[in-house]
């Protein structure tokens, strides 16, 4: 049984819930259509999985994440961008969630982390630039990196 909505009871089934959403993002990852990188995004909220994303282009554009040069184009949306956009779109709401990220999530996202109200976050590789994760501290957000899997 759930302690409250972020966190269960016994830590070593909370770790096996963690892993396995991880695990889910990480599938999830591979459906990008970017080549330089795949981040997969799951948001949890009460036990259950109430969005998705990965990055990836705005509908009705073009799959190519990078142009010729392999530089990635300035309107890809990242993962937990796309994730939240859709939970914005549906009656649910992020407000207590988990998010599980298969990357830490960069400056301009953990502002749309902390205004969707996600009170904890699980990535598994660490973004070049730390200061995201700085910003998700200073707002409270409970944050877990894991290791492997």
């Amino acid at each position: 049984m759930q302690k409250d909505s972020l966190t269960y009871a016994d830590p070593a089934k909370q770790e096996r819930y963690d892993r396995a959403y991880m695990k889910m993002a990480v599938e999830w990852s591979k459906l990008s259509h970017c080549t330089r990188k795949k981040v997969g995004a799951l948001i949890v909220k009460e036990g259950m999985i109430i969005s998705d994303g990965y990055n990836g282009t705005p509908t009705g554009f073009s799959n190519d994440c990078e142009d010729v040069n392999g530089t990635t184009h300035w309107y890809v949306l990242h993962a937990e961008a796309n994730a939240i956009m859709k939970v914005a779109r549906s009656t649910n709401n992020a407000r207590e969630a988990t998010l599980y990220l298969t990357h830490s999530p960069c400056k301009e996202c953990s502002k749309l982390i902390l205004q969707a109200g996600i009170e904890r976050l699980v990535y598994l590789d660490a973004y070049k630039d730390p200061s995201g994760l700085d910003l998700l501290k200073d707002g409270g957000v409970l944050i877990q990196q894991l290791r492997d899997l």
